[in-house]
């Protein structure tokens, strides 16, 4: 075999395997011819007619993701980055546009990203972003639906994966945030005091109505067997007078033998001497005497006048004209 017809041989070969090529799954290629568009192939072993056609390019059919970071300005003038991602895909039916139509998708969607993100953000305030991004993501997604469809791009999802004000701006945020819980605590703080005070304050008054509720039986059951007492007494021939001075010279006695007994008492009797009992004793009947002669002295001076009844000349009877003898201090 002469060369001459082995180097036809060797590139008639080589033209023959470039006449195949394969396709990857997921990806379509544009083959023109002598530079017009001829054909689009799919996955799989395709076949072209070497030297006349070539392949022009690939567009890819599988689920891209574009991030897209935007600084811009809030209604209450703070700057916050927003950080955008963009889920887009070709769809198969329009590959041709997609490859002819548009040569930079990722600049065309980053623009109209920008473009929607500063028309809707500066309407907010920074609250209402965090809490409204959806809204902002779903706006995104729809002005690019409309712009990109036309170049056979569709949108699959848009989100905002991140919102970031500046560091001063969040600084505060945290600052304001604490101070609303402490003012919470102390809130809470100041209405368990309260309850307490109230609850304390309830307890000591029912506890001095107690008090004085017992304190007023006390004396009542006092009185009571005092005039028992000078009934009693009566019965067995001793008039009024004897038995009041008995009752409070029992009662003196009585009442110096207990602070006597009791180490801590802080309690004084006024007066305290001996004759203290004898003393008290015939203040009373003075007392008692002056107040009947100047009842006699008014009936005398008024005799024409129509009386009203007078009280009884009788000594009053003990729990109407004795006092204690004692006082705390």
């Amino acid at each position: 075999m002469n060369i001459p017809l082995a180097i036809l041989i060797f590139f008639g070969l080589i033209i023959f395997l470039s006449s195949f090529f394969t396709v990857k799954q997921q990806t379509s290629i544009i083959v023109e011819r002598f530079g017009k568009f001829h054909s689009i192939r799919q996955s799989g072993l395709q076949l072209k007619i070497p030297m006349i056609d070539r392949i022009a390019g690939r567009v890819n059919l599988k689920i891209q993701q574009l991030d897209v970071i935007i600084e811009t300005k809030t209604k209450d003038n703070v700057f916050v980055k927003l950080k955008v991602s963009v889920q887009f895909m070709v769809v198969k039916e329009t590959v041709y546009d997609a490859f002819y139509k548009l040569e930079y998708p990722h600049d065309q969607i980053t623009s109209y990203v920008f473009d929607v993100v500063r028309a809707e953000v500066p309407k907010l305030i920074l609250d209402d972003v965090f809490e409204r991004k959806d809204d902002i993501a779903i706006a995104v997604k729809r002005e690019l639906n409309e712009a990109m469809t036309t170049y056979g791009y569709t949108i699959i999802n848009t989100l905002v994966t991140d919102i970031d004000p500046d560091i001063q701006v969040k600084n505060a945020m945290n600052r304001i945030n604490a101070a609303d819980r402490e003012k919470t605590v102390a809130e809470y703080e100041a209405e368990a005091s309260r309850i307490r005070i109230v609850a304390k304050a309830k307890a000591e008054a029912e506890s001095k109505r107690l008090q004085g509720q017992g304190i007023a039986d006390q004396r009542r059951e006092i009185a009571r067997g005092l005039v028992e007492s000078v009934d009693v007494l009566n019965k067995v021939g001793i008039n009024s007078q004897e038995a009041s001075a008995l009752i409070v010279v029992t009662q003196h006695y009585d009442t110096l033998q207990s602070i006597g007994a009791d180490t801590n008492s802080n309690l004084i009797l006024l007066p305290n001497s001996p004759q203290a009992g004898s003393d008290m004793l015939n203040n009373m009947v003075a007392s008692f005497a002056a107040s009947n002669q100047v009842a006699e002295m008014m009936k005398k001076n008024k005799p024409k006048s129509k009386a009203k009844p007078s009280q009884s000349d009788e000594t009053p009877q003990l729990p109407n004209q004795l006092e204690e003898p004692e006082t705390e201090l």
